[in-house]
């Protein structure tokens, strides 16, 4: 049977506190809730929980001011953060303050009562809490709250207080060394250097002179002993990117400096003692190449022993704009002319695939700075960067297909009902939209009310009243409570 204990929620929603309260009452927890940092303080005076559930943003500050100092003073009570202020920031804060767990907002109800069981059953010591203002967080490379890349910056939270090497995998174009210098500059090792290598930049015949050095008179050219990417990096991090273009005889000796902690140059014969943290990248699929013989499976086991998935832009359609604008206000901070985005613009971003991911919009973002005349950036002006094939000829943005929509039924009502009594449009046009809005933002969310009610900006109780208004079955639609 599953640990018990007694729980705080913290949020400063009536309705998340009352879903939540419940779910981990039905799960035989005793739950108090609180609504600000005041009440927080003032139930934790007489009231002694074993996890503590905490929103950030609460009406009298900042939810994450005071947690190291709570968990400081109660080792074993453990924290898990709620935020809608879904970034990496926000992650690296949590893991900072001692949290438990973070999740971002619309959280899965399963998912945080199962991070409620965790938490009992270890009992975790957060301890060690970071200093305040310890890492530097603005300008952090990596943008997005979509679901992937919350994981992502989970993760990458987690791996900043050790040294365990980790391999980042992902399409071409996806930010894999964003993620590499992301570490690097908020972890440990920030003060020393952080040197990149790739693998697919380099003849075969110069990797190994590149990684380990060489001395002089090594090779023809070799004019001076130099030191390479692993005595470079000494004391910070070496990110190896495109490991899986390496050939097999550097592959042989790198995981021999991985085993030994040591490097000897090309034509030397002594030992020099290194100390870095390796990230490794690559955009294929390592398991395949190790079964064709291309790639050691013993430096693949060495190598990921933290695995952080990226995903291609198209699988986070939700980040597009939000990455547009940020590379439009970013080109603006440069010193370019400041450009937005009209409304048949992001849809037309949203529609197209990005087979470059991210590297192609921030790519396309900076010519429309340089090279559009308006300060508005309309769709015709963006179909004319996208390549010929992109988007259909004919297509209209859903925004245009709705619009033409209502038109259309409300000339139609007003021709035959104008003059009726007691006639409300407004309610008429909802009872047929609304519905169908309902059922397709729950099939999206595969059922999840809570999701449901997040992404259409209403708490849980309205989104089970029109429910129940409109006669949708919950069973008939999936609903998960």
């Amino acid at each position: 049977m599953a640990a018990t204990g007694t729980i705080l929620v913290v949020d400063d929603d009536p309705a998340i506190c009352v879903v939540v309260g419940e779910a981990l009452r039905r799960q035989g927890h005793k739950v108090k809730t609180a609504g600000s940092i005041r009440e927080r303080a003032a139930l934790m005076d007489s009231f002694t929980p074993d996890v503590l559930i905490t929103d950030v943003m609460l009406p009298d500050g900042d939810g994450l001011d005071g947690v190291a100092d709570i968990i400081a003073a109660r080792p074993a009570l453990s924290v898990i953060i709620l935020s809608a202020q879904n970034t990496l920031n926000t992650a690296i804060r949590a893991t900072e303050k001692g949290a438990f767990e973070y999740l971002p907002k619309p959280f899965d109800l399963n998912e945080l009562t199962r991070a409620v069981s965790d938490a009992l059953g270890t009992r975790h010591e957060a301890g060690g809490a970071a200093e305040e203002g310890g890492l530097p967080h603005d300008g952090l490379p990596l943008v997005g709250r979509s679901p992937a890349m919350q994981e992502v910056y989970r993760t990458i939270a987690r791996v900043l207080s050790n040294d365990l090497s980790i391999l980042v995998l992902g399409e071409s174009g996806t930010g894999k060394e964003l993620v590499a210098e992301a570490i690097h500059s908020l972890g440990q090792r920030r003060t020393k250097p952080f040197v990149a290598i790739n693998m697919a930049a380099i003849p075969r015949e110069l990797i190994e002179a590149e990684l380990f050095g060489y001395e002089k008179g090594a090779f023809t050219g070799a004019h001076a002993r130099t030191a390479g990417k692993f005595e470079q990096a000494q004391g910070g991090t070496l990110f190896l990117d495109e490991i899986g273009d390496m050939p097999m005889e550097a592959q042989t000796r790198l995981l021999r400096v991985l085993q030994s902690g040591e490097v000897t140059t090309v034509g030397g014969s002594k030992p020099v003692r290194v100390n870095v943290r390796i990230i490794a990248a690559t955009n294929k699929h390592l398991p395949q190449l190790i079964e064709e013989n291309r790639f050691r499976q013993d430096l693949y086991y060495r190598l990921n022993v933290v695995p952080i998935a990226l995903p291609a832009l198209r699988e986070r359609r939700e980040d597009v704009i939000l990455l547009a604008r940020h590379f439009l206000e970013r080109a603006a901070q440069e010193g370019l002319p400041r450009k937005t985005l009209a409304d048949d613009a992001t849809q037309l971003l949203m529609v197209y695939h990005w087979p470059g991911n991210v590297r192609e919009l921030q790519n396309m973002m900076q010519r429309l700075a340089v090279l559009s005349r308006e300060n508005v950036i309309t769709g015709e002006i963006l179909r004319n960067m996208l390549p010929m094939d992109a988007v259909p000829a004919d297509y209209a943005a859903p925004a245009d297909h709705l619009a033409h929509a209502v038109r259309d039924w409300a000339r139609r009502q007003l021709g035959v009902g104008i003059g009726q009594p007691n006639r409300n449009l407004h309610d008429d046009l909802l009872a047929v939209i609304e519905p169908i809005l309902l059922q397709e933002v729950l099939a999206t969310v595969d059922g999840n009310q809570i999701r449901a009610a997040g992404l259409l900006g209403i708490n849980r109780n309205t989104l089970r009243k029109k429910l129940t208004d409109y006669g949708l079955d919950p069973l008939q639609l999936r609903l998960t409570d």
